[in-house]
């Protein structure tokens, strides 16, 4: 017999079926002619011949009859029995195998066949009625006559797995057997309906789309028509319809934008909510959504800017390139929340425009003095009437792009009230981790503010509550020395200020000896805002000539500064001429920068009470009584004058404030040398917090008390052996002309002050 393998198709006996003669031409090389029988072996996988072990064939296969072999080489046969396959082998693609014939269990009446074969066959044209290839399906269904032809035919459009059609072949009862073809076919025509059903309301929808879209373009077409012609009457809803679609919102602001633009559809013109929905769309299409690219950073470009736009600040600057150098190595924004801390006029804003002109990004400026409401920086409940939203996005508005160098600046003198913390609010815009989704109250969705490079500025950090200190990282801003400001005024402001006034070049010289007197007698301060406004009286001074044509142009000395600027309007402490038992030379830091100040200590006739003036504080009032009570017991025999006589102690310039610790062993000295009547140098002087064990504790603002020793002539300074590492941050023009010393008990300070 031949031997066929096939896979994937139900044969029944008694049932035709049509083939190529090539597929079985293939298996063997005699000639087969009609009568001879033909073996067709089940496949449990589709495999090529050679590649098929026995063990990839069911134990159940058909004998089947040659019919006929058409002209064209189409076969037909007819399947005899069901068979019983064993020993089957496979050598070089040819197979050989032992066949018997299967029995049928005939359980069930030829009538009852008949009635269930018609039955399915009624549901079958039923069925096929409804399509337009019914009636070609008809004429087959008609010519079939019975269960199992009908399976047969129709197994390649049923969704039958091949282990299921192949366990109806098996099926030896034909009740059971025609009850499975009867199942398959039911189930196959339900299926049907439903995917038919499935696909028209599908097609439906298809097309109802697709004529929503056809309209639609139409529309556009023809408003975009009326637009060009009427430009002044494009309606506001299909403005904000192109915005949102070019605007690349994430999809949370794009749901909620939309959102509130059928609202403002809904509402129309006359509608009391349109403008307050207007507005809302308008400022959410006027952010910038999209990522931009980051662009090259150049280090050698960012330094030289900070160079040009700023002298002296080396180790801020240096600070600046390491964060610029940094997000050049990342290709994003990263790195700490710079503080800048520093007394006024130190640069600390205009470096935040420094750094975003060597970055080649917009730079934002936002104030933050005196807020009290939490509001200003999260913004208003759009439930509010006037609702705004917060600093922060309107100036992510201004800015017109996603990574801004935005200043905040004076966070130091943030309030807070019954409208909530403002400080607070800020902890999540300056959190790297959390600012990816920082939520306005007056947008109500998400913005990515982790592009943006913040940089705040405070005078003190003193006011700055802790959490919020702790997301940034500190640089302080030194103050200038006089040789400083000197230079800045020759390079930056005098230029500037000329700039501004429209007095050219040649019309003004200022000699550096009229910068230097400025600088001294009419400035008090740590920046050079000052010394701006008395170059700029200078410049306008000299517009007043130059306009009246009384000079061609004008020359300001040192000489003739005072009929400019009126007479000297500040005057710094110098030392003392005489050194005096009582009296020793501190060091104090102002807002104005540094100062010198002078202890002075005397007895009077009394009873042991203990005098304090020069509008002291109350931490300064602590460290008069903690050097009181040190020096009795440093030196009990001579502190049983205080017994017998009041002390009095006195800080000049009364009208002052005072306070702080940092005057502690400056009081402990002066008390000492009033007691042993001993004088302190007037050359030296000293700053640092006195402990009762006689430590001398860190203080603040070395840089500031140095530069104000140096000015005022003192040689030698004391200073907390624990702030020897801040004169890294001193000026080397100070530290220069300063003998500095480090102490760490007060005995130290008593010997040297002594010797």
């Amino acid at each position: 017999m031949i031997i066929i393998p096939i896979h994937d198709m139900i044969l029944l006996p008694g049932v035709s079926f049509y083939f190529k003669k090539e597929t079985y031409y293939h298996w063997s090389p005699e000639q087969a002619k009609p009568g001879d029988d033909i073996l067709f072996l089940l496949q449990r996988e589709s495999k090529e011949i050679e590649d098929s072990p026995a063990e990839n064939f069911y134990p159940i296969g058909f004998s089947a009859e040659l019919v006929h072999i058409d002209s064209e080489g189409l076969v037909q046969m007819k399947v005899r029995n069901r068979v019983d396959v064993s020993d089957i082998e496979n050598e070089n693609g040819v197979l050989s195998a032992s066949a018997a014939v299967r029995p049928e269990i005939e359980d069930i009446s030829e009538e009852e066949l008949k009635r269930r074969f018609e039955r399915v066959r009624g549901a079958y044209l039923q069925f096929v009625q409804n399509f337009q290839w019914g009636v070609w399906a008809r004429n087959i269904i008609l010519r079939w006559s019975s269960l199992e032809e009908m399976i047969c035919s129709s197994a390649g459009y049923l969704n039958l797995p091949w282990p299921d059609k192949y366990a109806i072949m098996a099926e030896d009862s034909l009740e059971k057997r025609s009850e499975m073809i009867e199942h398959a076919i039911y189930s196959f025509i339900e299926e049907s309906k439903v995917a038919e059903e499935a696909q028209e309301a599908q097609q439906e929808s298809h097309e109802q789309t697709y004529r929503e879209a056809a309209i639609r373009k139409q529309l556009g077409f023809l408003q975009k028509q009326l637009e060009e012609m009427h430009p002044e009457n494009v309606s506001d809803i299909r403005m904000f319809e192109e915005k949102l679609e070019a605007s690349g919102m994430n999809e949370t602001a794009r749901k909620e934008a939309d959102k509130v633009l059928n609202r403002m559809k809904q509402e129309g013109k006359e509608g009391h909510e349109y403008g307050m929905l207007y507005d809302y769309l308008d400022f959410v299409t006027s952010l910038s959504w999209k990522k931009e690219a980051v662009p090259e950073i150049d280090l050698t470009k960012a330094q030289a800017v900070l160079d040009a736009d700023h002298y002296g600040m080396e180790r801020v600057k240096e600070r600046i390139i390491q964060q610029i150098a940094v997000m050049a190595l990342n290709q994003k924004q990263s790195g700490s929340i710079l503080l800048f801390v520093g007394a006024p006029g130190t640069g600390k804003t205009s470096i935040g425009q420094s750094i975003a002109r060597a970055l080649d990004r917009k730079y934002v400026r936002i104030s933050l003095g005196g807020i009290r409401d939490e509001a200003e920086i999260r913004g208003h409940r759009r439930t509010y009437i006037g609702a705004m939203p917060g600093r922060i996005m309107e100036g992510m508005k201004r800015s017109g792009t996603s990574n801004p160098v935005m200043v905040l600046d004076e966070v130091d003198k943030l309030a807070k009230d019954y409208g909530g913390d403002p400080a607070s609010a800020l902890l999540e815009v300056l959190d790297p981790e959390q600012n990816g989704t920082f939520t306005d109250h007056y947008m109500n969705v998400p913005y990515d503010l982790s592009d943006v490079l913040f940089v705040c500025t405070a005078n003190t950090v003193d006011t700055i509550p802790e959490p919020l200190l702790n997301r940034m990282e500190v640089i302080q801003f030194p103050g200038y020395t006089a040789l400083e400001k000197m230079q800045i005024a020759k390079k930056h402001l005098l230029p500037k200020v000329m700039e501004d006034t429209g007095i050219r070049p040649r019309t003004l010289k200022v000699t550096d000896e009229a910068l230097r007197r400025i600088i001294d007698e009419y400035t008090m301060e740590s920046g050079v805002r000052g010394l701006k406004k008395q170059i700029g009286t200078l410049c306008r001074y000299a517009a007043v000539k130059l306009v009246k044509g009384e000079q061609k142009s004008v020359t300001v000395s040192a000489k003739r500064l005072p009929d400019y600027l009126g007479s000297q309007r500040t005057y710094h402490d110098k030392k003392i001429e005489e050194a005096v038992p009582g009296v020793v030379t501190g060091l104090a830091w102002t807002s104005a920068g540094g100062e010198i100040l002078f202890v002075e200590s005397r007895l009077i006739p009394g009873s042991g009470n203990l005098i304090i003036t020069g509008q002291l504080g109350d931490v300064m009032k602590e460290s008069v009584q903690i050097a009181v009570s040190l020096v009795k017991a440093l030196y009990p025999e001579e502190a049983g004058k205080l017994k017998e006589n009041d002390l009095h102690i006195h800080v000049p310039a009364g009208a002052v404030p005072k306070d702080g610790p940092s005057a502690g062993i400056t009081i402990v000295t002066a008390l000492v040398s009033l007691l042993t009547e001993r004088s302190v140098s007037t050359e030296l002087a000293m700053t640092g917090e006195i402990s009762l064990r006689g430590s001398v504790l860190p203080i603040g603002g070395l840089p500031e008390k140095l530069m104000a020793a140096q000015r005022a002539g003192i040689t030698r300074v004391l200073i907390p052996a624990d702030n020897a590492a801040d004169l890294k941050e001193v000026a080397e023009e100070v530290k220069k002309k300063l003998k500095i010393i480090p102490v760490k008990r007060m005995t130290d300070v008593l010997e040297i002050a002594f010797s």
